[in-house]
């Protein structure tokens, strides 16, 4: 270890570093690239040609022309899955899963829209609240 210098072990991480994150942007750009529906086949495959002969120069164009619209297609990503994600879990809780637990859940519901408006006190909530998970 006293053969290499710390300026040139800080430089050789400095190169991995760099190295994997050009892998990462690599990587970043072909996903977005397939991912595109607005663009066409020839066009994703001109893309490729051009990320693949010319690498470093591919991905530093692609990103400065499609870097934008890169980062809209991801918000769009988000938003869907967060949009299924928030309709599964809708549609489970009100008994698509064929369990019957959306029945329970709207009762459950409705006793604590009643205990609200005072029309249940707290004794008969907890009474039939219990009869309903029993």
């Amino acid at each position: 270890m006293d053969d290499y210098p710390l300026l040139n072990v800080f430089l050789t991480m400095l190169y991995l570093f760099l190295w994997v994150m050009w892998f990462f942007l690599l990587f970043k750009v072909i996903t977005d690239l397939f991912r595109d529906h607005s663009l066409n086949g020839w066009a994703k495959a001109g893309w490729l040609v051009l990320v693949i002969l010319l690498p470093y120069v591919g991905v530093l164009i692609y990103l400065i022309v499609r870097g934008r619209s890169m980062h809209e297609r991801d918000e769009k990503l988000a938003r869907d899955s967060e949009a299924a994600f928030r309709s599964y879990v809708r549609d489970a809780a009100a008994g698509q899963g064929g369990s019957g637990a959306g029945d329970h859940v709207n009762d459950l519901a409705k006793l604590a829209e009643l205990k609200d408006k005072g029309a249940l006190n707290a004794e008969e909530y907890e009474r039939a609240k219990a009869k309903l998970l029993a």
